[in-house]
């Protein structure tokens, strides 16, 4: 998905295109604004009376089934329960940084796979990295490794086909996150099922025969593995080995065999065969070979491979546990998100230092107001979110804007990443972008006085903490600790941030640095008057908890 296009992130704008007939639209044209007002809202309520009538179905086959039990059966699982038999009551953790490796990792655990590989998503692309990853998928299936993808329903629109025939597949089951009715056009689905379609499994985890696991803040698709030719994103997983690996498949469970995970071949119009998998496979790989992956993918999981004989050097063995949301629970409007509310809780008892990575920051009153708790009792405070300039949803931060300067006076540290961070660019392939790529920020990560840690999808504002569900893994580990505030330092540098601060006058002030001389700027920097004044127009409006 491009920066430009994640309109459906949040779901406060619903400003739409209709098309016309050009004689409609001369007749438009000639009408008084009042009446051209009437005509749309009587436009827009036909067509949502008429596509309102569609519902998801409610007979359809579907049998439960569960993650792959026997895990010490396989090669690695052997392996990793004899590592887990030395850390008792502990689990093997490891952080992944970079978007190369990142990709990699994923793609290795589609080859090692010996049974099982589970896939829990927010938003799938349909682009080089999206595409060579069901590639994958298919031919772990091929040699009877057990499929099972649950993807939410966000971005699949015009896919139904191309799902339903890697579903046809006999070892491949695939099941939609809380489905839109209407498959074509959704936002009437938002118009007329707001209720219901407004929750989303912002989730993002996969399991390799329930024995390895990466959980963390990369959906699936190039802007989170460094090869996106317009802008790419600084994001981090977390590998994770032993006992926990097994809770995550538990939750991967309830979601797969809950209500609100429909099966692909109960929404689409026929029955996919084989044959039509084969066909859209074939064209999947002419695809493939065009859009000319930028890295030499099977060399680089043939070097992370030979590695595999390191495992124990490179895990961090340590007590830690999945925090989840449960889906059921999401809609009860008074419950909140079991994540949002273990972070509350975990700050309680933050003793010296907070610091964390949020790429969406929207705090409202609750917030500024635990951060000036935490300043009473002399915690520090450090936050690095996106700056206006690289930002892919502006809503956002039109609600993280709103508190910017009240956090601050509370005592919060605040940097905002600049869009030609070179942390970011660095871990592209040069080649392939353009010279006014910009950088931006994914990562969900916090550390928690410097001993535990925690990784996930989980954004620190109202739509994670209450409207859709999360997971991630929280770590009790200095030592991993240490890796993540080592991860979270590089991103405050000043070549990389700016650091936001108060002047003399309370107004805000944005300072960094260029070829080593310190660069001040009055308004956000790198961004232009047109966004600044969507940004302020935004904050008026009463969105703040649906951002």
């Amino acid at each position: 998905m491009s920066m430009k296009n994640r309109f459906f992130r949040y779901n406060s704008s619903f400003i739409h295109r209709l098309s016309l007939h050009p004689t409609q639209e001369i007749v438009l044209a000639n009408l008084p604004v009042v009446d051209i007002l009437k005509c749309c809202f009587l436009l827009v309520f036909t067509i949502s009376l008429i596509i309102g009538c569609a519902s998801l179905p409610k007979d359809y086959p579907r049998t439960p089934s569960k993650a792959f039990q026997d895990h010490a059966d396989t090669v690695i699982g052997k392996q990793m329960d004899e590592l887990a038999a030395a850390h008792p009551d502990e689990s093997g953790f490891a952080i992944v940084r970079y978007p190369r490796p990142a990709f990699t990792s994923r793609i290795m655990f589609t080859d090692l796979a010996e049974k099982s590989l589970d896939m829990q998503y927010y938003i799938w692309e349909a682009d080089a990295t999206g595409r060579i990853l069901a590639q994958r998928l298919v031919r772990a299936a091929d040699r009877g490794v057990k499929v099972r993808i649950l993807v939410d329903d966000i971005n699949l629109s015009g896919r139904d086909a191309i799902v339903a025939s890697m579903d046809a597949h006999p070892n491949v089951e695939i099941r939609i996150f809380n489905p839109f009715a209407q498959r074509s056009a959704r936002i009437f689905g938002f118009l007329t099922d707001m209720n219901r379609v407004n929750h989303r499994m912002h989730n993002k985890v996969m399991v390799m025969d329930n024995t390895l696991a990466i959980v963390g803040g990369r959906n699936i698709g190039n802007i989170y593995f460094g090869v996106n030719t317009v802008a790419n994103f600084r994001d981090l997983d977390i590998v994770a080995a032993g006992p926990v690996v097994r809770e995550i498949s538990s939750v991967f469970d309830i979601f797969w065999n809950g209500d609100w995970s429909v099966p692909i071949a109960a929404l689409v119009d026929r029955p996919y065969t084989e044959k039509d998998m084969r066909e859209t496979m074939s064209r999947m790989e002419q695809k493939i070979v065009e859009s000319n992956y930028p890295h030499p993918l099977d060399q680089d999981v043939a070097n992370l491979k030979s590695e595999l004989a390191s495992i124990p050097e490179n895990l961090i063995w340590a007590p830690g546990r999945i925090i989840w949301d449960d889906p059921a629970a999401i809609y009860d409007e008074n419950a909140g998100g079991n994540v949002g509310k273990a972070f509350y809780k975990k700050i309680e008892t933050v003793r010296k230092e907070l610091l964390a990575e949020s790429a969406y920051f929207v705090v409202r009153e609750r917030g500024v107001e635990a951060i000036g708790k935490l300043q009473e009792r002399g915690v520090r405070v450090r936050m690095l979110t996106n700056s206006l300039a690289t930002n892919d949803v502006l809503a956002a931060h039109a609600g993280y804007s709103k508190y910017r300067a009240e956090m601050i006076q509370n005592g919060l540290k605040l940097y905002e990443l600049r869009p030609d961070a070179g942390l970011v660019q660095r871990t592209v392939k040069q080649s392939i972008i353009s010279s006014k790529s910009k950088a931006a920020l994914h990562t969900k990560a916090m550390v928690f006085d410097r001993e535990s840690v925690f990784i996930g999808s989980f954004n620190l504002d109202p739509r994670s903490a209450e409207i859709n569900t999360e997971a991630g893994l929280y770590v009790e580990s200095p030592k991993l600790a240490g890796q993540v505030k080592e991860y979270l330092d590089e991103g405050v540098r000043p070549e990389n941030s700016y650091q936001v601060l108060l002047n003399e006058n309370g107004d805000l002030v944005w300072i960094t640095e260029t070829a080593g001389k310190e660069v001040r700027y009055s308004t956000d920097p790198e961004s232009s008057f047109w966004p600044r004044f969507k940004s302020g127009l935004i904050r008026m409006l009463p969105v703040q908890g649906q951002l």
